[in-house]
């Protein structure tokens, strides 16, 4: 009985060792016993979060595809009421940060679409570490590290978007070396400095191309703008026939409005950036917040999710966006390194300023 024992013991010490105990899995954030839902698993309170009967987001999409996705995730949980607050991600930040100082917590779930924000936030354990069940079908490359404090909700996808009643499809540019001929001069746009979409556009045609591609760009005289509206009306409306870091999910939904346009991915790749979500250290409703968080990582949340905003998934298994294609079949162009990324951004805004010629 005494070797049965040791031998019991010594099987424990080892599954112990290798998958964890009870206790260490709390404190990694994850949770033995996933809940099966309809069409994800949670490791939230489910009767808690609905007692709890509130969630509140932070986030810097445009309002009616906010509201729309909560209206999708309040049908599903119609004991929890969906509310958000909608500013630009450097606004959004800001006031958060103003709200902590105050001890002021009334934030659930935030987005963020600048990872340097998000590492900021991490860095100041702004983050609840909460390991949901649905990231074991992300990368990676989308979630934080260590894994459970953010995660890529949807990609931001950028290419060359052109209006085909004033280029012709065979005419526009095949690639982003194309979007340099001299012919697109005076008619081409791009995206402010602040733009987290343009630094990532900027810093990997820098990787590519070096500082020459940018100091060509420049001669183009680009027009700058600080929202895809603004580009895509401007295309629309005949004023601009390129459009350089023309967003996808922008030519998604003017498209499905009849509006002429057209989109080039450039045989080098997209530029992608992520909009980052996570579940908030002292929120009101935790509960609510990782239930929240668990059906929007999963296949159908983020189905609903590119179904409203036209953005695409990080998930393999989510569905493209509306007449959209999948991400499996694009090359996608992004930071293998954020941290160099970052350290990029004073000379990105130096030269960005000679660009759009916007100090």
């Amino acid at each position: 009985m005494n070797r049965r024992w040791m031998i019991a013991s010594g099987l424990f010490a080892l599954g112990a060792f290798l998958f964890g105990s009870p206790h260490a899995w709390a404190e990694e954030g994850m949770c033995a016993k996933p809940v099966q839902m309809q069409g994800f698993k949670t490791c939230a309170d489910v009767a808690k979060a609905e007692q709890e009967g509130a969630v509140v987001i932070y986030s810097p999409d445009p309002e009616s595809n906010t509201a729309a996705l909560l209206d999708q995730f309040h049908a599903a949980f119609p004991k929890i009421k969906t509310s958000f607050i909608r500013l630009q991600t450097g606004a959004l930040y800001q006031k958060l940060m103003t709200e902590r100082r105050a001890q002021t917590y009334q934030v659930d779930v935030l987005q963020l679409t600048d990872v340097g924000y998000a590492l900021d936030f991490q860095k100041r354990k702004g983050w609840v570490h909460y390991v949901s069940p649905e990231m074991a079908a992300y990368k990676p490359d989308f979630k934080s590290q260590p894994e459970g404090y953010w995660t890529w909700g949807s990609l931001i996808i950028a290419g060359i978007a052109y209006n085909p009643n004033l280029v012709k499809p065979e005419d526009a540019p095949k690639s982003w070396k194309d979007a340099l001929d001299k012919k697109w001069a005076g008619v081409i746009s791009a995206k402010v400095a602040a733009s987290g979409l343009e630094h990532v556009t900027w810093y990997e045609l820098k990787k590519l191309y070096g500082d020459d591609y940018w100091n060509k760009f420049a001669e183009l005289k680009p027009r700058v703008f600080d929202s895809y509206v603004q580009q895509f009306d401007r295309l629309v409306s005949g004023q601009d026939s390129i459009a350089h870091t023309g967003q996808y999910s922008a030519y998604l939904q003017f498209k499905a409005k009849g509006a002429p346009v057209g989109f080039v991915f450039p045989t080098e790749g997209v530029t992608v950036t992520p909009g980052v979500w996570g579940v908030v250290a002292d929120t009101p409703h935790p509960e609510a917040a990782k239930l929240f968080m668990d059906w929007l990582l999963s296949a159908p949340g983020q189905t609903a999710y590119d179904k409203v905003a036209y953005l695409s998934s990080p998930r393999p298994d989510a569905a493209p966006p509306p007449g959209g294609k999948s991400t499996g079949e694009m090359k996608l162009l992004y930071p293998s390194d954020w941290q160099d990324f970052l350290a990029t951004t004073t000379p990105y805004q130096r030269q960005w300023a000679h660009v759009s010629g916007v100090p």
